[in-house]
């Protein structure tokens, strides 16, 4: 079986999108009579224009225009046109790497499916139009072989909007799998609670609601400490909050690389609390990771934090709260922490075999 994925952006890109393909392609890779080839972007920044990591070929090509996240990508239309593949995997529906691919897997008579990783976006304007990305796309995406949603809104959403009935998608969450503990390290002591937020540095992520919150936790909790847990575009914009609210020596930001998964989990073991404030999400990964590992987990309530929420695995607050507001909920989860017993967390694993069973029946169909 031959696979392509189609993705905006692949490692060494860093975020859930990027985490979800990698986690997949290798595992699908090592499957016997398998193989995949993820098809990106990244060439016109640097990035080699062919390798190959874990068993996966990773071909890129330019992303136009050079420096704008629309990633105009003929040369990937014209690879999936070419190739023989047996099924084409679209990854994310944000940028026109997505028409192109399914426009081009449509003339070439390959069957394509579609996850279409919801996401947010730190400019209002973007998160606006999202939904007329989404209409606007509605004769490509219906004509999918089938549509793959990570959380259960978007079966519901995105159905609704596009006029396609639950039959046509197939619920695939990602996976959690952070090691378990090696024995090479303690937890780290911080001398009080420890907050995390952990994501890319985005606005749309919502750590600045953290930080706004601090000082009116620091009134019950004197000793607490943020980490802030990523690295992007706005951590300028977050260190001059915290150095305006005077918490600079209350909050740490730092990055965890992603292939680092044993001290990432080693981290996460010395938190006392996880909080995601995110405007959007769909099945953060992040939060599953939390629960892994029997974090207490506050979220902002709607999109895939608040199914978390409704499910009992977490508890929640309006993210556009005050910040005394929030700061009350971090308090009381600080003292009256929720830790679900949670054993049916779905692992990359599972994600990977379930797509694998998709493709085939989909390869099998003789339409």
């Amino acid at each position: 079986m031959k696979i392509a994925m189609a993705t905006p952006y692949y490692l060494p890109h860093i975020g859930g999108v990027e985490q979800h393909v990698a986690e997949v392609a290798r595992r699908l890779a090592a499957e016997p009579g398998v193989s995949v080839t993820v098809l990106t972007t990244g060439r016109e920044l640097g990035l080699p224009e062919h390798e190959t990591l874990d068993g996966v070929e990773i071909r890129r090509f330019a992303g136009h225009p050079r420096g704008r996240d629309w990633l105009l990508a003929p040369g990937l239309a014209r690879a999936i046109r070419s190739g023989a593949w047996d099924v084409v995997h679209l990854q994310s529906y944000h940028t026109l790497v997505a028409p192109l691919a399914m426009r081009a897997a449509g003339r070439a008579g390959l069957p394509y499916v579609v996850t279409f990783h919801g996401g947010g976006h730190s400019s209002p304007l973007r998160t606006k139009v999202r939904r007329l990305q989404r209409r606007a796309l509605g004769p490509l995406l219906r004509r999918a072989a089938r549509l793959v949603a990570v959380a259960q809104f978007e079966i519901t959403t995105y159905g609704r909007e596009l006029g396609v009935g639950p039959e046509r998608f197939v619920l695939i969450p990602n996976g959690v799998d952070l090691p378990a503990d090696d024995g090479s390290g303690a937890p780290e002591a911080t001398g009080g609670p420890l907050i995390a937020s952990v994501g890319r540095l985005e606005r749309y992520k919502g750590h600045q609601r953290l930080l706004a919150a601090l000082p009116h936790v620091l009134r019950s909790e004197p000793d607490a400490r943020v980490w802030i847990a990523g690295s992007g575009p706005y951590e300028a914009a977050l260190r001059q909050q915290a150095a305006k609210l005077g918490i600079s020596d209350r909050v740490e930001i730092s990055a965890v690389p992603m292939t680092e998964r044993q001290a990432m989990a080693r981290r996460l073991r010395s938190v006392d609390l996880v909080v995601l404030l995110s405007d959007f999400e769909t099945h953060p990964v992040a939060a599953m990771e939390a629960l892994g590992l029997g974090r207490p987990l506050l979220v902002g309530t709607g999109s895939g934090l608040g199914e978390l929420a409704d499910r009992g695995l977490a508890r929640s607050v309006d993210p556009a709260s005050a910040p005394d507001v929030v700061a009350h909920a971090i308090v009381r989860e600080l003292r009256e922490p929720l830790t679900p017993a949670v054993s049916d967390l779905p692992t990359w694993d599972a994600c990977a075999a379930e797509l694998l069973d998709l493709y085939r029946e989909i390869a099998s169909d003789p339409r």
